[in-house]
């Protein structure tokens, strides 16, 4: 039975993609920041960690608390809404500690278990906000975008270990906290850009697109771990697949 550890498993996509495998027989690690056993089911194939991505400590505690993974999801982040004239450097730091460089740390973490047993499966969920520029995401977006980067780049850095690194781009999905959270870091946006943010909230509250589902970003992370012949740069979501035809 293969073994998969998945960052920010508290709710949203983490959540489902947990779900997902468990319902395939994988053995799931699932890591939150504040560990709530209430979120998942109880299996015998569950294990629930603490996990902060922005912590080196933490991170070596819950890679070698799991043990031997074949597979490694990174999906761990918080949104930002904002204009960047309103935003702290502090807190655009903040968001990169969390979307890029917390990924690279989980990431390096389990690398030599990959490299010396020449086998494992890296996917790292960024946005499709990275496809086409938006208001207020300009912070947000490069953190994402970033990750995109690095892990094309990680890919060919790690094909000679038979270790592949794969990208899965979800779209707008009402059914996560996305939106909640990046209301809550606004901080208060510079009053000049008063018209922009309302009209992002009303194109959000007005549209009538397809839009994501968690079930569909878990259903691409799935097919990227389990079929090496998937896609290394993966869409998940009606939204997200038209705006990468649209590229």
């Amino acid at each position: 039975m293969k073994t998969i550890l998945i960052t920010g498993c508290s709710s949203g996509f983490g959540l489902e993609i947990a779900k997902h495998f468990l319902d395939r027989d994988w053995k799931v690690v699932a890591t939150m920041r504040t560990p709530d056993p209430e979120v998942l089911p109880s299996s015998e194939n569950l294990r629930i960690l603490p996990l902060d991505v922005t912590d080196a400590a933490s991170i070596a505690a819950a890679i070698r608390e799991a043990g031997p993974i074949d597979a490694l999801v990174n999906n761990a982040g918080i949104g930002l809404l904002n204009a960047l004239e309103g935003t702290p450097i502090g807190k655009i730091r903040e968001i990169f500690e969390t979307n890029t460089f917390g990924t690279m740390a989980v990431t390096q973490a389990v690398l030599p278990q990959f490299r010396e047993r020449r086998a494992g499966v890296i996917v790292n969920v960024t946005s499709s906000v990275t496809l086409k520029p938006l208001l207020l995401l300009s912070i947000y977006t490069a953190s994402k975008a970033a990750v995109n980067a690095f892990t094309e780049s990680l890919a060919l850095e790690l094909a000679p270990f038979n270790i592949r690194a794969a990208l899965v781009l979800p779209g707008q999905a009402p059914d996560t906290r996305f939106a909640d959270n990046a209301r809550a870091l606004m901080l208060g946006i510079p009053e000049a850009y008063d018209d922009l943010a309302q009209k992002v909230f009303t194109g959000w509250a007005e549209s009538t697109d397809p839009k994501t589902k968690s079930r569909d970003v878990a259903e691409a992370v799935w097919s990227v771990v389990t079929d090496p012949a998937a896609p290394s740069f993966l869409p998940a979501g009606p939204d997200a697949v038209a705006w990468a035809a649209a590229r």
